[in-house]
């Protein structure tokens, strides 16, 4: 069975070995560095995790700093990353999302071949979602290009940990209804937003709203792919790991829980449907 793992992310050689110095630059990085769970990971570390973990692909992307400068060091290293594992390496690239200039950046990388933007981390680059004028831009430059997009998002409730922010679930709300035309993917289940798709119109308004599994076992038990299956929501669950925070593998046990069909939808079928042009 084909598998994708669509939440990885890498980080350019330069910075692992001189982090602190770019932490200076941004503070959200410094919260992520400095936090004893933050790994980083080279390319070659992907590659080795899929072959470890029998997946065949993975969809990269480099932290979404603040400063553009840092973000197109990190879009660098993703171009040059599908360049060298063509066969296994989907990129993504990151922007400011209201910076001076991402129309340029977005259009070198998608020429480049980079197929997608995120993740994008509001708090952290700046930017208030809910604001339509804030985000024109970038969900703009999205639709022209069919470039879906991945959003950070995180549970209101229950315990903290670095990087969890006040990003609510109606900020996340008022983005998807701003933006009916763009493709979302919502990281970490969308901070729990999925569920509300058990309304009609919500179901509606969240057409283009898929939702990936990162870091699914520091935050939620099984329980949770049963209630995305029992919504019907099967078509719209993308599995993603969050590595090098976790490895596939600390998946695998719950993923086989679920029935063969599902679990090819999720692990691939899912991510190939989103990145088809």
């Amino acid at each position: 069975m084909k598998m994708c793992d669509f939440h990885v992310h890498i980080t350019p050689p330069e910075i692992i070995d001189n982090w602190h110095k770019y932490a200076e630059k941004d503070a959200y990085f410094t919260l992520l560095s400095k936090s004893g769970a933050n790994k980083f990971a080279k390319i070659e570390d992907v590659i080795t995790m899929l072959d470890n973990s029998h997946f065949n692909e993975a969809v990269v992307f480099g932290f979404g700093f603040k400063d553009m400068g840092l973000c197109r060091m990190v879009n660098d290293y993703a171009i040059a990353s599908i360049n060298q594992y063509p066969d296994k390496i989907t990129g993504f690239m990151v922007v400011p999302p209201n910076a001076r200039g991402i129309e340029k950046e977005i259009s070198r990388c998608h020429d480049a071949g980079l197929k997608g933007i995120g993740e994008i981390f509001p708090q952290g680059q700046g930017i208030n979602i809910e604001n339509k004028a804030e985000t024109k831009k970038i969900t703009g430059i999205c639709i022209e290009r069919n470039l879906p997009l991945i959003l950070h998002a995180n549970e209101p409730v229950g315990h903290y940990y670095p990087g969890k922010t006040s990003l609510g679930l109606k900020q996340i709300d008022q983005f998807i209804g701003n933006s009916q035309n763009l493709r979302i993917v919502l990281a970490h289940w969308g901070g729990g937003l999925f569920l509300y798709e058990a309304m009609p119109e919500i179901r509606e308004k969240y057409r283009n709203v898929f939702y990936d599994t990162a870091a699914t076992p520091f935050l939620y038990d099984d329980g949770i792919y049963r209630a995305a299956l029992a919504l019907g929501l099967c078509n719209k669950i993308i599995f993603g790991s969050d590595f090098p925070l976790l490895s596939p593998s600390r998946y695998m046990l719950s993923m086989e829980a679920l029935p063969l069909p599902e679990r090819k939808q999720i692990l691939c079928g899912n991510a190939e449907k989103l990145l088809s042009p």
